[in-house]
């Protein structure tokens, strides 16, 4: 199991509907996720900066980098597109963050 995390920005005004959006998160994306062997899934806010956070864990066999081929995936990109900084692609602009430290 491998865990990576990065970060995304958030638009200004866009917390609520963030959220919302991801409390009604699409199930035949979630079983997308699942399937690619993406599981403990959170993305965290800093309201201050309004910086997202994302943690995930990744199996070892996973095929997370085959995602952005998916349909369900540029279908979810272009919904929440007009919410935070994407790519030309409508896919999200994500930094990738080096754990420097864990505990479990």
């Amino acid at each position: 199991m491998k865990r990576v995390a990065f970060k995304m920005q958030l638009k200004p005004g866009y917390e609520a509907e963030y959220k919302k959006r991801h409390d009604e998160v699409w199930p035949d994306l979630a079983q997308l996720l699942k399937e690619a062997g993406i599981s403990n899934y959170s993305i965290f806010l800093d309201e201050e900066t309004l910086t997202l956070f994302g943690v995930q864990e990744l199996s070892d066999n996973n095929t997370a980098d085959t995602l952005p081929e998916t349909d369900i995936m540029k279908k979810w990109w272009a919904y929440m597109k007009d919410l935070m900084d994407c790519n030309p692609d409508n896919s999200p602009v994500v930094t990738p963050l080096e754990e420097v430290f864990h505990m479990d």
